[in-house]
């Protein structure tokens, strides 16, 4: 048998150089993994190098590819905690290499069962502003992103539970070096201006300076919840002490929360069998609702319809027409996608293959009026929404030994989320991810308004892709908040269309288009593509750019697995 290859083209650090247009290059075309090949070592991609190297631990350990995602989530949550924490919620796609089955798994924070449809509305009937919103007590959901673990571990992993919070404890006990990125956003008056006193205190040195780049932070208070989370597992932060800690500390302040014990104790993440539907010659599989996946296969199917393969990424008409994509896929999946308990989402009808062909008519290689919602089968009489969607998100991406996969995309929502601190990590404030309008102004209910036990929509869409005999061909994922439908979509046009290797899909220039509005990464279109596209009403502008996160990998001819992660961020991708 064929000894699969891992490639390491992949320890990127955040200083690499991304290509401009001028220098995007085509790689061969994507193969599957040969039958008889035998399983790769491991594999790690994630957004800090302080958190791939615990996954890899793990997986060196003989842990599991769920083992060392709790690992990575530890670690994160310290070293990164501007954008995912145990505080937080995720969305989780799951391969199984010896059943072949892709499961997910919702982690998604829930609205307490005191929170009402008008909670983010003020005076006179007018929604709060964001700002207002983002740091009170309300802004906070139940966090779900240690109790999804939790369970997904309990049903995949080979560690011990408690065995996977090591390096997070030492990194939190003995320090961690604050890395560029996190050093920029602690000592950014735009972010840190008005936020809450315990983010302050903790990124204030002892000499009443904001911590840089560099210097070695240290969190005891962490270190002793992951000791607690160790030996009492889940529970440890859904009763008792940092329970209480959590229902104490969203009610401070004027705009209080209603997170109860209650809620707490009983939350309980989901899971089920993957939304998977067949394109081109593969399987796309992506988390069910209230995730927005749905949207990311309707536009993949839509450019289908498209000549968006022949053109290439140096043609102004593939962009345009990715963004005019992207633009019929928001238009949708912002009228219709939201917690399917609460709301009818029409996922068939926006799925079926003769109302995907009706909107990608829509589809030009010039930029026409913003594109209305569609009618789908199924389609409930819903408004349209008005969600602001911050971009705190962290994506990573596991293989273990054995060929199980783990997509994974984690968030506390904004930057350090509510700027609220328990036990050394922040809380989220994902209820502002539901739209602060239950109405809108024609008196249509909103799809994604705020009810007493909701998930809030999400657009995390962790991807695997299987190939043509079922078998794992990639995984693919990016924070960006509404953005990551656009950031996911670029990275699998790139791969699937455009045969470029997963680091050169990932550095392709972001589009992002909704709406009216339009924004592109101008420096690596450059001014060439830039002058181009706006002639085409694609209206990029000097200066603008969009911070992907993306990391992958793809197993190619002969079992060689090709990762990349995203030089936009500080992420590395790495193998055993």
């Amino acid at each position: 048998m064929r000894r699969l290859i891992l490639v390491s083209l992949l320890a990127l650090s955040a200083c690499a150089q991304m290509p401009g247009a001028s220098t995007m290059a085509t790689a061969r075309p994507v193969a599957a993994a040969p039958a008889a090949a035998t399983t790769p070592r491991g594999f790690v991609a994630a957004a800090n190098p302080l958190a791939t190297e615990a996954g890899l631990r793990v997986l060196r350990d003989g842990g599991s590819a769920v083992d060392a995602a709790v690992a990575i989530q530890a670690v994160l949550s310290l070293v990164e905690p501007q954008s995912s924490g145990l505080g937080g919620g995720a969305f989780l796609t799951y391969y199984d290499a010896r059943t072949g089955k892709v499961t997910a798994y919702d982690g998604r924070e829930k609205a307490p069962h005191g929170a009402a449809p008008d909670m983010f509305m003020g005076l006179e009937g007018k929604p709060l502003s964001f700002g207002t919103a983002v740091l009170s007590g309300r802004a906070t959901g139940v966090p779900g992103v240690v109790a999804m673990l939790a369970q997904t571990q309990k049903e995949h992993g080979s560690a011990r539970w408690s065995t996977l919070f090591r390096d997070a404890e030492r990194l939190a006990t003995d320090g961690f070096t604050v890395s560029p990125r996190m050093a920029g956003m602690v000592n950014s008056p735009r972010i840190l201006q008005g936020h809450t006193p315990d983010a302050k205190a903790y990124f204030t040195r002892p000499d009443g300076q904001r911590y840089q780049a560099g210097d070695v932070l240290k969190n005891p208070a962490y270190a002793a919840t992951l000791k607690r989370l160790a030996a009492e597992g889940p529970s440890a932060l859904y009763e008792g002490p940092i329970a209480q800690a959590i229902v104490d500390k969203v009610r401070e302040g004027a705009l209080p929360g209603s997170i109860t014990l209650a809620d707490l104790k009983t939350y309980r993440p989901r899971s089920a069998d993957a939304l998977c539907r067949p394109w081109k010659v593969y399987t796309v599989c992506v988390p069910n609702p209230s995730s927005s996946g749905v949207a990311v296969l309707q536009a993949l199917m839509m450019l289908e319809h498209t000549d968006i393969a022949k053109l290439g990424p140096k043609d102004p008409a593939a962009w345009a027409i990715l963004a005019e994509a992207e633009r019929v896929m928001y238009a949708d999946r912002d009228r219709y996608v939201a917690d399917p308990s609460f709301v009818k989402v029409p996922v068939e009808g926006l799925l079926d293959p003769a109302y995907v062909a009706e909107r990608a008519r829509l589809i030009k290689d010039v930029a026409g009026p913003a594109p209305k919602f569609g009618l789908p089968k199924g389609a409930p009489v819903v408004g349209i929404d008005a969600t602001r969607e911050p971009s705190g998100t962290s994506h990573f991406v596991v293989m273990d030994p054995a060929g199980n996969v783990v997509s994974m995309t984690t968030t506390v929502e904004s930057i350090f989320g509510s700027g609220r601190m328990v036990g050394g990590f922040f809380l989220n404030n994902q209820m502002t991810d539901f739209s602060f309008s239950p109405v809108e102004k024609d008196g249509a209910p909103a799809a994604n308004a705020v009810a007493a036990g909701k998930r809030p929509r999400s657009s995390m869409t962790p991807l695997i892709v299987l190939d043509d005999k079922g078998r794992f061909l990639a995984a693919v994922g990016s924070p960006g908040g509404n953005a990551i439908l656009s950031y996911n979509l670029k990275a699998m046009v790139g791969l699937f269309y455009w045969n470029l290797t997963m680091q050169e899909a990932i550095n392709l220039p972001n589009m992002v288009a909704r709406g009216e509005n339009f924004s592109g990464d101008a420096e690596l279109f450059g001014p060439d593509m830039v002058a181009a596209l706006n002639a085409r009403g694609v209206t990029v502008k000097t200066g603008q750019n969009e911070t992907s996160g993306l990391h992958g990998v793809i197993v190619r001819s002969g079992g060689v697995l090709e990762g990349g992660a995203d030089p936009r961020r500080e992420g590395v991708a790495r193998g055993l």
